[in-house]
């Protein structure tokens, strides 16, 4: 019985490899792709480590900067986060935070506390005091995503997703994380597909969710899907990237003039509707050099070029770098530009 289950554990992770590969091709033109699915499926998280925290008394510690999605949940008692640049924040048992590209930030039992330089590390941590059984417990881990798709989440989601404990939609994360934390733990057959599901579902969880709280004054690509108008303008651009876009046809479908949409995009999304297909496109395009190569002259139409001179120009234009340059330097092991440290 159990070697058919790793057979078949195997089987599934060879057709999610298969997927993953394969799915910049699927996603050009795909109209059953929504913007948020479609950038989960190109991001395609994968756990990197995950771990129970554990405190007592006065403590406090800091991380550096990990520029890598970072999520947290309250086991029990109460700490506080402090972002760079924020005010520190109160999270109490039973909430969920997530750092789509996590900065650096400090944990502590109190505001104000000194704290001690520490590094992720993959094993269980205890903090303070070591007499007794802890007051406070975290599990808390992150996620690995390729680096060239990495500015997707500071480019479309909020710095920070807070669900608090009173929210009575946190039980879905926590029961999400409980699977994750039990994945992480043991050692049974399919393990790794499990948890890359898990964490989709986790992501996903986190993402449909993560403005609830404050939503009025989030940008981005979340924002967006929430509004009627911006929402069918984005699920055009991402059923048919291919498509020569006007910002005619995009005020149509979104039911305003030219001008509001422009207004509204740049309000929410940071910039205008047809610079926003302009970075979908690269950003396809860069995943296709990176996780498949291929003819430009095959890429360029998939993503609605009209010939290989006229994808160059347009990717070195943005991106500082030919697209073959580009494919090599990442290959390579350097690190893509515009994907950070």
């Amino acid at each position: 019985m159990e070697g058919l289950l790793v057979f078949a554990a195997h089987a599934v992770r060879q057709f999610l490899r298969t997927y993953y590969n394969g799915f910049t091709a699927f996603r050009y033109g795909s109209s059953a792709v929504d913007p948020l699915s479609d950038i989960i499926a190109l991001l395609a998280p994968r756990a990197a480590l995950s771990k129970p925290i554990t405190g007592k008394g006065i403590w406090g510690i800091r991380y550096a900067a990990y520029r890598q999605p970072g999520f947290a949940i309250v086991l029990e008692g109460q700490c506080w986060l402090g972002l760079e640049g924020d005010a520190p924040l109160q999270l109490r048992a039973g909430d969920f935070m997530l750092l789509p590209h996590t900065p650096a930030f400090t944990l502590s039992s109190e505001p104000g506390i000194a704290c001690t330089d520490v590094v992720p590390s993959a094993i269980a941590v205890h903090h303070g005091s070591g007499d007794g059984p802890p007051d406070f417990r975290m599990f808390g881990g992150a996620f690995e995503i390729d680096a060239v798709n990495a500015p997707l989440l500071v480019d479309l989601l909020p710095r920070m997703i807070h669900v608090r404990a009173r929210d009575e939609r946190a039980g879905r994360l926590a029961r999400i994380v409980g699977l994750v934390r039990d994945e992480c733990e043991a050692d049974r057959p399919g393990r790794d597909m499990l948890l890359r599901r898990l964490l989709e579902a986790m992501l996903v969880e986190c993402l449909r969710q993560s403005g609830m709280v404050g939503a009025a004054e989030q940008a981005g690509l979340l924002a967006g899907m929430r509004d009627p108008a911006l929402s069918r303008v984005l699920r055009a651009i991402h059923s048919d990237v291919r498509h020569d876009w006007t910002l005619a046809e995009l005020s149509k479908l979104a039911g305003t003039s030219r001008t509001v949409l422009s207004a509204r995009f740049q309000q929410v999304l940071k910039c205008a509707p047809i610079e926003y297909l302009g970075r979908w496109r690269m950003t396809l395009a860069k995943d296709a050099l990176i996780r498949r190569g291929g003819p430009l002259e095959r890429l360029a139409e998939e993503i609605g070029y009209q010939s290989a001179s006229a994808f160059s120009t347009a990717f070195r234009k943005r991106e500082g770098i030919a697209p073959g340059a580009f494919a090599k330097r990442y290959r390579d092991g350097a690190t893509a530009p515009g994907a950070g440290s």
